[in-house]
Order: structure tokens, then sequence, then C-alpha cells
């Protein structure tokens, strides 16, 4: 047997082998045991490691499984065993490289699982208050070109600032957002460099006198620079 289809023992309890790397893997499993035993151990674990992290593999688990294979060391054969010594062999070494690929897919499949399940409670609560019954629009164009929307619900306790600029601002600045109340200006978060549309939830909104836009030097400013590019009044 070849040390090559040898290593091939992790990607294949993986998953991660083409058609004919499968299909060559299958016939040297017929004739060997150590591999067929081994092959079975580590397919359990990545399953009950990966169980519930993602619900299709990500599209570079296969290259990133054979990149760890690749770069586990091979050891010979020692010489002469030392008593008291159990040697790890090369089976073993493959079985931990290919298991830390998987900790490490898992990690990531559950970074994008949390970043999905955010994206998709933020749809949900903007949703939420577009349909509200009570809800309010309000509309004022920029003074630089474009427009700013403001929806506001009582009943949800919360509004949604919508900028839509017909460009972003020259280098270095940015769009800021402001809500006012009494006069006094609070930052609604800035835009990043380059954008010019942005759609943001703020709580408490509706009882604002009113939403302004400035343009900042980026990354954001404390205070609003005047002029305001927009002023929508809520009152």
């Amino acid at each position: 047997m070849t040390t090559e289809i040898h290593s091939l023992i992790g990607a294949y309890a993986l998953d991660a082998l083409d058609d004919l790397e499968r299909a060559a893997f299958d016939r040297h499993l017929r004739e060997c045991a150590t591999c067929r035993a081994e092959a079975d151990e580590l397919h359990e674990a990545a399953n009950h490691l990966a169980d519930g992290a993602w619900s299709v593999p990500p599209p570079r688990l296969r290259d990133n499984v054979l990149a760890a294979i690749a770069q586990t060391p091979q050891l010979a054969p020692a010489a002469a065993p030392r008593p008291r010594v159990r040697a790890r062999s090369p089976h073993r070494l493959r079985w931990v490289a290919a298991a830390a690929v998987v900790l490490a897919a898992v990690g990531a499949g559950t970074i994008v699982h949390t970043i999905e399940d955010q994206r998709v409670r933020r749809e949900q609560a903007l949703a939420a208050i577009l349909t509200a019954p009570d809800v309010i629009w309000h509309e004022e164009s920029l003074a630089s070109g474009g427009r700013v929307r403001v929806a506001t619900s009582e009943r949800r306790d919360a509004g949604v600032i919508m900028l839509d600029a017909d460009q972003a601002p020259t280098a270095g600045k940015v769009y800021q957002l402001w809500t006012i109340r009494s006069g006094v200006p609070s930052s609604a978060g800035a835009l990043d460099e380059g954008q010019s549309v942005s759609t943001r939830i703020v709580d408490d909104l509706s009882t604002a006198d009113a939403v302004g836009v400035t343009v900042e030097t980026a990354p954001e400013s404390k205070t609003p620079t005047a002029p305001l590019d927009a002023q929508v009044n809520l009152a």
C-alpha cells in the first residue's frame, strides 16, 4: 500500500474526496483492516464534533482537510520500541490532524450561524416596525442629493431611518445620522466611507422631535456639523 492512499483517510471520513479518490480509497479499504477501523473511528468522531454546526459543509472544507493532512509529519516506525512508551502511528496523527480541521470548521460554522441568526432577527424587527398599524412616515430631501425617510411606531417603541443619497461624500467624509430631542442631538450612527445607503433601526425613535443627517469627517463626529444636510421633523 502506498503512503498516498493511506493519507486520504481523514478526508475520506469527512466525505471530502472527489469521486475518483473515493473509488480508489474504497478499494483500499477492502484490503486494509487497519484503515477500515481508523476510518470508522474518525467518521464517528467527525460526526460528533460537527453535529448541528452547519447544514451544508463550507466550500473550502475539502482543501483545508487535505492541506492539514499534507502538513502532518509521517513518522517512520521506531527501530526499537522503548519500554512503557506507546508510539503514535501515522494513522493516529492523521486522525488528530483531521479532527483539528473539523474543530476549526465547527468554529467557522458556528460564527456563520450566529451572523445569519442576527441578520434574520434584524429583518424581523425591521418588518415589525414598518408594518405596525400605527407606523408614521416622514421624508425629506438631502441638500447633497437624495432623500432620507423615517418610520416611527409607538407600539414598537422604535423607528427606522432610511438614507438613500445620490452618492457618497468625498474621500475622508461620511454621512452621520442624529436624533434630536429638545434641541439636543444624539448620534444614531455613522455610515462607512464610500457608503451612501443605509437602513438603521433606532430604539425609542418615536419620542424624538427630529432626525438629522450631516456630513462628517470619518469615522464620525461627537457633535453635528452645521448646516445639516437634511432635517426630518417628527413632531
